[in-house]
């Protein structure tokens, strides 16, 4: 056993143990899916001992969730960026949006994919828990959007009558599916293309000033 699993420090910081076995599912489960991913596994890849582990998690499933939930208020966080300044023009706000989106497709290192949208596809159709987890960081996403669309319809003048709220779904599975197919065809480039579409898209719905 490996002296990183028993040190006492780690074992006596709940939370920063918590975080790591938290950080350690997110990898794994992004590079080999939730099925593919075997409680051993993320003790190791989080340097804890399966006790510390089900000191936090009752199981697999629950870790599972838990790490839904984070990469949902881990990426709320980053989007709210967009809409902080609330002197902002709401069109703006939907711009930096896009912007911090694009933002994802640059990192060099690592492929654009989402924690929810995986989860999504895998588990879903079988596993209510995982079903009400993806779903609530999804009507999130969409709300949000939904608000800033909104919030632009009164200020700027609609070239053509939509509903907020469909729109923002629209937007949401086009940027779901965007990192499905660029993790497929990897090509962070395509990904890239349609927001710039959806994002014209976007712009297309209100009068030009």
């Amino acid at each position: 056993m490996s002296k990183k699993a028993t040190s006492p420090k780690r074992e006596r910081d709940p939370a920063a143990t918590w975080q790591r076995l938290i950080d350690a599912t997110v990898r794994l489960m992004l590079q080999q899916g939730f099925a593919g991913t075997a409680v051993e596994q993320i003790c190791q890849e989080a340097g804890v001992t399966k006790g510390s582990f089900f000191h936090h998690f009752e199981n697999k499933e629950a870790i599972g969730t838990a790490a839904v939930e984070w990469w949902g208020r881990m990426g709320t966080a980053h989007y709210a960026e967009a809409w902080k300044d609330a002197t902002l023009d709401p069109l703006e706000q939907l711009h930096r949006m896009f912007d911090i989106m694009v933002g994802f497709t640059r990192r060099s290192d690592e492929s654009v994919v989402c924690m929810v949208g995986m989860m999504s596809q895998e588990m879903s159709a079988t596993n209510p828990a995982f079903q009400a987890a993806c779903e609530k960081e999804l009507n999130l996403w969409t709300a949000n959007v939904a608000k800033m669309l909104a919030a632009a319809k009164k200020r700027h003048k609609p070239k053509t009558k939509f509903d907020p709220e469909t729109v923002a779904w629209f937007l949401n599975s086009l940027w779901q599916g965007s990192m499905l197919v660029g993790k497929t065809c990897r090509s962070q480039k395509l990904i890239r293309h349609n927001l710039k579409l959806a994002r014209a898209y976007v712009d297309g719905l209100f009068q030009a000033n």
